[in-house]
């Protein structure tokens, strides 16, 4: 155990379901008691919680594939953290662990849900973003589901987070013939092809989908990372070739959506094109885990990926970094840094 521990904690909780777009009111910063850790458990200092898009679901009431919040009750989302309080096995007052209890100061661990992490790997913030969890979606998306080979055209949207911006790079190093990129803002559009290596992007609010990618992609693409769903998931069917395979791994632009929105049209290509769709979770990749940080690991420390974080600042800019997100503020991974 340790010398003195803190005896309370700021976290975030859920007060009210978003209807559409989270308010501020929906959510409140509440002060918790800290006491030491039970047997098999660590007090972890949180030093930076990551907030995702996936998150947003999570606020509503209805079934899916991970439990809604609960209300009045702290949020959850990745966080790494030092270790204040050790009352398990194997982990030691400051070890670098991560875990499933962001969205607050400290948090209470159960020992078999914290994973110990390399400090002098890399930065660790890297392990919520291009070593974590949003780095292994883009992999396993990307070679496991996607089946991408060596030659392929690659498109990705929303290019420029945290998932699209590995993807697009780990196409190259693997040799695709030609990656596309989608993002939201002309900076973001130029990051993608003179920091990330896309051979092409564009601003997709600048015209519609499908004439922009059908001047990127003039050859069709094979491949097609979908992370927003709508427009450009029409417009990538339309631009497939023959065999082409969409990894479905988020649709941001319409999470916030009230009413029903429009299926692709043009969806009778599916089977002219034998087009294959498949919709993915990180969680069902985890025996790639290994070989995913192995690898990139490798490619960061050669300086052949590169990646970049939008960092807040303090626990109480926690909502204001979450809507940021929703909204395409962040360049690359969207980190709140406790400091």
């Amino acid at each position: 155990m340790s010398a003195a521990l803190p005896t309370s904690s700021r976290e975030w909780h859920l007060v009210a379901r978003p209807h559409g777009w989270p308010k501020a009111e929906d959510f409140a910063l509440r002060e918790a008691p800290v006491s030491a850790p039970a047997e098999g458990r660590v007090l972890v200092r949180n030093l930076h919680f990551s907030v995702d898009p996936y998150m947003r679901g999570r606020m509503n009431d209805v079934k899916s594939y991970t439990p809604p919040f609960k209300l009045d009750h702290p949020m959850e989302g990745g966080a790494v953290g030092e270790v204040v309080a050790s009352n398990a096995e194997g982990f030691a007052v400051g070890d670098h662990v991560l875990h499933g209890l962001g969205w607050r100061e400290y948090a209470d661990v159960p020992a078999k849900h914290a994973v110990k992490v390399d400090a002098s790997l890399a930065p660790l913030s890297a392990y919520l973003g291009v070593l974590g969890m949003t780095g292994l979606t883009a992999y396993a998306g990307l070679f496991d589901v996607a089946s991408f080979k060596e030659g392929d055209a690659v498109f990705v949207s929303g290019a420029a987070g945290a998932v699209g911006s590995q993807v697009g790079q780990m196409a190259k190093l693997k040799g695709a013939s030609r990656v596309i990129g989608s993002a939201g803002s002309d900076e973001k559009v130029k990051l993608l092809v003179e920091e990330y290596g896309f051979d092409a992007a564009f601003n997709y609010k600048n015209g519609p989908v499908a004439e922009q990618l059908r001047e990127a992609a003039p050859d069709g693409i094979d491949v097609y990372f979908d992370n927003v769903g709508g427009e450009h998931l029409e417009a990538a069917i339309s631009s497939f070739n023959v065999h082409g395979r969409a990894t479905i791994c988020g649709m941001i632009a319409q999470y916030n959506a009230t009413e029903p929105t429009p299926g692709p049209r043009n969806l009778a290509l599916v089977i002219g094109k034998r087009l294959r769709l498949q919709g993915m979770l990180v969680n069902d990749h985890t025996d790639l885990q290994g070989q995913f940080v192995q690898e990139v690991a490798g490619w960061l420390a050669s300086g052949e990926l590169k990646y970049r974080e939008t960092v807040v600042e303090g626990i109480e800019n926690g909502f204001d970094a979450f809507l940021g997100l929703l909204r395409g503020e962040n360049t690359g991974k969207m980190i709140v840094s406790l400091g």
